[in-house]
């Protein structure tokens, strides 16, 4: 099941990864605004998410499609009222660029992230990395790869030496004292805790057993919304900072394997 949506994804992550790799560290400064202060959007964002969304509404035009840079789209309508609203269901949630800041800057961390939800959760999920041609890929049920091959999270069993992944913007505004604080109890148990700038790459990385773990407070749905189900498919945990599973709707992440996700929730939120 699910072959065709699969494949679609992969198309699209790909057209969209096409379009990037013609702008990176050529991109007309021009072309680069400000959503709100720091944060930027650029002709390479815009570009590559009109590629994905085209591919897919070719390959399922009565799905709909939320995009970071263009917001909600509701499926084409074909002889009739087609519904509407950013709750339809199955819908496309793409982040055309993930790691814009880093992009923009010739930073060479950046990814795309094409997934497909419907009233479930997560169906198919692709985060690709064109620079280096990782392509993470993830199906509901059938389990998750990394280049076509199976993909399992680390065999880390405690927090203590892991490894872990974080994030933090200028977006965060005043969850800032929080964040800091339960990096400051992580920090001491840690092995190493790397911001690399890209919540999706980041994800990929836990499930493919780069990381052990991750946490973030305030993402968006196109964020996460591929990376969860590739770190689901590859047997790691997710939760939000409250231990409970609300984390799509608050953005709030902890992640990582059976034995790091417990006790990073515990030390965050001690």
């Amino acid at each position: 099941m699910h072959e065709a949506q699969r494949d679609a994804c992969v198309a699209a992550a790909q057209a969209g990864g096409k379009i990037l790799l013609g702008f990176f560290r050529r991109l007309d400064p021009a072309t680069i605004t400000e959503k709100t202060k720091n944060d930027v959007v650029s002709a390479a964002d815009r570009d590559a998410e009109a590629a994905i969304r085209a591919e897919l509404y070719t390959r399922f035009p009565g799905y709909g499609f939320l995009g970071e840079e263009g917001g909600f789209t509701p499926p084409e309508v074909r002889g009739g009222e087609g519904p509407s609203g950013p709750l339809v269901e199955p819908r496309w949630i793409v982040d055309p660029l993930d790691g814009t800041l880093n992009f923009v800057q010739g930073f060479p961390h950046w990814c795309v992230s094409v997934a497909l939800w419907d009233a479930e959760g997560p169906v198919v999920g692709c985060v690709l990395d064109p620079l280096r041609e990782d392509c993470f890929l993830a199906v509901r049920g059938q389990g998750a790869t990394w280049n076509g091959k199976p993909m399992r999270v680390s065999q880390q069993a405690g927090l203590d030496g892991a490894f872990l992944a974080t994030g933090f913007a200028f977006q965060l505004g005043d969850r800032w004292p929080r964040f800091n604080a339960a990096l400051g109890r992580v920090f001491p148990r840690a092995k190493g805790i790397r911001r690399a700038g890209s919540a999706a790459l980041d994800l990929a990385h836990v499930a493919c057993g780069i990381f052990d773990g991750y946490f973030e407070l305030g993402l968006k749905p196109w964020d996460l919304a591929a990376g969860a189900l590739l770190v689901q498919e590859a047997g790691g945990v997710i939760t939000d900072w409250d231990g409970g599973q609300g984390w799509f709707e608050t953005g709030n992440m902890v992640v990582g394997t059976r034995g790091v996700a417990p006790e990073l929730l515990e030390s965050l939120r001690a």
